[in-house]
This record gives structure tokens, C-alpha cells and sequence, in this order.
């Protein structure tokens, strides 16, 4: 690349995590010109061997797909196109990370570091925030809601969750001292406890979910995975039993909301929305964007609260504007997970090599909640969102594809 000669573009990618906290503009920025030259570069040098790959393929069928129902299935084709003309970026990002990492694994540590700093940061100051009332610029919690940095948007727990699994996977690539893993192990405990007292429910169940898979999987440190465990239960008692604001909300909420139904409270009449548009529509849907329009006509309508910008599940978005088509390819990934889970577990129980390496255990964690489908989520096809979980993918598909994958580590 040699236009970037006088760029990093290691680190000017791994910027993209902190710029995360202050909104989806920058890191789309990045991401966008990013893969545009990566792209023109491919291009000149005719090498084209990152997209010939099953996993991308699939994606950028499902991407064609997606252009194709908006051109064709969608009442308003422009605002459909808004989600789906340009999301094949994702793949291309993806792809570019792998194409770095083998270029120069010096992106592995700048993206260690990247995420360190942020995450230390956000725990500093989401517990000043939670203990004090302000955070360190001033800005205070949202009822008994902390949200650090990003203000008024309730996300800090959905950014750690999300991206902690991907931080795990690079602690077990970098070579470690002991110090280091005392220093993992205190800043587990600050971290869990922070997306716990972020009140962010979905969040925390999914960080605990990849936490879950990251213990049952890894193969080495395995008193560090019993230390693990034991402080992750020790702190959620601590804070249940001394801080009853958080444990309304996580604990007893949930268990009410519930007890009343399969569905979160607030999100059941958004469901029976949905399936009434996709009864409508099952193999093709209504085009991508388009649940935030359509809920509002009286044949779909459920009641006056179940019309919002997309029914807060993918794979029920998926259904409503891709249909069973859309819904397969999301579907496929969730499945693959779970194959290469059950190819693991097998290597464990019959103590052959194993299938996965540590590092990829802790990738495909990142993956598993990405594509987890019985919580609630943001919109699939959200900025913001398409940034967090194309993040983990390129640096698997570097583990699975990459020339140096198996010599792989900083």
C-alpha cells in the first residue's frame, strides 16, 4: 500500500476502539476508506485470494441478496437501500485485518493496548460515576444508570461485553508473565462487575455467556479458570446483597418480566408485530430498514407501543425484512459456532489435539453472542454495531486462513 506509506495504518485502525465510545461516525470513517483502498489495492495487484474464501462468499451473497429485496421488495427502495447498498464493507474490513495482521503483527499489540487503555478507562470512571454520581467530566448517571463516556447512550456494557472476549483472545496470544496474569485476573473482577452495575441486563447475560464458553473451551491456565469463576460468583453476590438498585433491575426485573411471559417486558407486542409482517412475507421480506415504516400500518400493528425503529432481536429483524432467506444466513453462522464447539468438546472428551486453539475459542466467543438469538439486540443493520462484530471476524479468519496463523503471537 504504498499511498500509506506514511501512515500506521496498524494504529489508525486500532482506533477504531476508543472512537467507538464516542459514537459510530469516526470509526465508520475509518473503516469505509479503509476498505476502499484496501480494496483499490487489491484491485492494481490482482490478487483477489481474501474473497475466495466460503465464509465470505456466503457474506457477500447475503449482502447481493440484501440490494436485491431493497431494489425489489421495499415500498420506499431508497431508504431500504440506506442499510444495504454498502454493507458489503464489512467483509471487505474483515478481510483487511487478516490481510494486516499478516503484513505486520504488530497490529495484535496495538489493538491489546487500544483495548486496555479504553477498558480501564471506562472501569475507572464508570465506578467513580457509580459511587460519586458524576463521572470525571461531569457528566452523571441516567436515573440509577451509569453509562461512563458515552453519555446519554446507554451502551458501556454492550461495548464491553462485546468486545472483552476479543481482548481475551489477544491475552493468549501475547506472552505472559506471572505478573500479567494477576493483572488479567484483578481487571476481570473490575470489568465484570462494571457491566453489572451498568444495569445493561442483555449485556451482562451475554458477557456471561462468552465467559461460559471461554471457561468450558480454553485448554490452558486452568487454575486461572477456577479463580475466574470463583470471583465472577463472589462479586455478583457481593453486589446483589449491598446495592439493591442493581439488584432490582438485574435480578428481580428479569425475574418478573419473565414470570409473565417468555419475552422481555417491552418487547412482546414488538414480536407480535413482527410476525404479523412476516406471516406477510416468510421467504423474501420487506426489505431491510423498512419494520420502522411498515409497524405503523393497521394491518400490522400490535398495540401503540410495538412500532419502533426494528423489533430489538436480529434474527426477528431478519425474518420481518430478509425473510427465511436472510434468516438462513445468520442462522448458518450461529450454527457454525456451535459445530466448532461440538468439534471441540469432542477433542476434549476423547483428549485428541484440540480442534480450536485458545485464542481462537476466545474469538469465536465474540462470535457466539454476536449471533446468539434468544436476547434482545440492536438494529443488525446499525453502524455502530457492524463495527463491534466485524472486529473478531477478521482476526479468525486470519487464524483459519492466515500464512503465519499457527506462528501467530507478540
Amino acid at each position: 500500500m504504498n499511498y500509506l506509506k506514511k501512515i500506521n495504518i496498524n494504529f489508525l485502525i486500532a482506533l477504531i476502539i476508543p472512537f467507538l465510545i464516542w459514537g459510530p461516525f469516526f470509526p465508520d470513517l475509518i473503516l469505509s476508506l479503509s476498505s476502499l483502498l484496501f480494496l483499490i489495492y487489491l484491485f492494481k495487484k490482482k490478487n483477489f485470494n481474501y474473497f475466495n474464501k466460503k465464509p465470505i462468499i456466503i457474506f457477500f451473497v447475503f449482502c447481493i441478496y440484501c440490494i436485491l429485496i431493497s431494489l425489489f421488495s421495499a415500498n420506499n427502495t431508497l431508504f431500504s437501500l440506506q442499510s444495504s447498498l454498502f454493507y458489503f464493507r464489512i467483509g471487505i474490513f474483515a478481510c483487511l485485518i487478516w490481510f494486516l495482521i499478516e503484513r505486520d503483527k504488530k497490529i495484535l499489540s496495538y489493538f491489546y493496548y487500544v483495548l486496555i487503555i479504553c477498558f480501564s478507562a471506562l472501569i475507572v470512571d464508570g465506578y467513580i460515576q457509580f459511587f460519586f454520581g458524576t463521572n470525571i467530566i461531569g457528566l452523571p448517571k441516567s436515573g440509577s444508570r451509569i453509562s461512563s463516556f458515552f453519555g446519554d447512550e446507554l451502551i458501556m456494557g454492550s461495548y464491553l461485553s462485546r468486545l472483552s472476549p476479543f481482548l481475551f483472545a489477544l491475552f493468549f496470544l501475547k506472552k505472559k508473565t506471572k505478573l500479567e496474569l494477576n493483572f488479567i485476573s484483578i481487571y476481570f473482577f473490575l470489568l465484570t462487575g462494571l457491566i453489572f452495575i451498568s444495569g445493561e441486563r442483555a449485556s451482562f447475560f451475554l458477557y456471561s455467556l462468552s465467559l461460559i464458553f471461554i471457561i468450558i473451551f480454553i485448554e490452558k491456565l486452568k487454575k486461572f479458570k477456577i479463580i475466574i469463576l470463583a470471583l465472577y460468583l463472589f462479586l455478583i453476590a457481593v453486589i446483589s446483597l449491598n446495592f439493591h438498585e442493581v439488584r432490582n433491575r438485574m435480578i428481580q426485573s428479569t425475574v418478573n418480566s419473565f414470570s409473565k411471559s417468555i419475552l422481555p417486558s417491552g418487547h412482546e407486542s414488538l414480536i407480535k408485530t413482527s410476525y404479523k409482517m412476516f406471516v406477510d412475507k416468510p421467504i423474501f421480506g420487506h426489505g431491510p430498514k423498512m419494520f420502522r415504516v411498515l409497524c405503523k400500518e393497521e394491518k400490522y400493528i400490535y398495540r401503540i407501543d410495538s412500532c419502533e425503529n426494528h423489533p430489538h432481536n436480529f434474527y426477528v429483524q431478519l425474518l420481518v425484512e430478509t425473510g427465511i432467506i436472510g434468516f438462513s444466513f445468520l442462522f448458518s453462522a450461529f450454527a457454525y459456532v456451535w459445530y466448532c464447539a461440538y468439534r471441540q468438546f469432542k477433542s476434549i472428551v476423547l483428549r485428541q489435539k484440540r480442534y480450536l486453539t485458545d485464542y481462537q475459542v476466545c474469538l469465536l466467543a465474540g462470535i457466539l453472542i454476536t449471533v446468539w438469538p434468544l436476547t434482545t439486540n440492536g438494529n443488525f443493520f446499525h453502524n455502530w454495531l457492524m463495527i463491534v462484530y466485524s472486529l473478531p471476524v477478521g482476526f479468525y479468519l486470519h487464524s483459519i486462513y492466515g500464512k503465519n496463523r499457527k506462528s501467530i503471537s507478540f
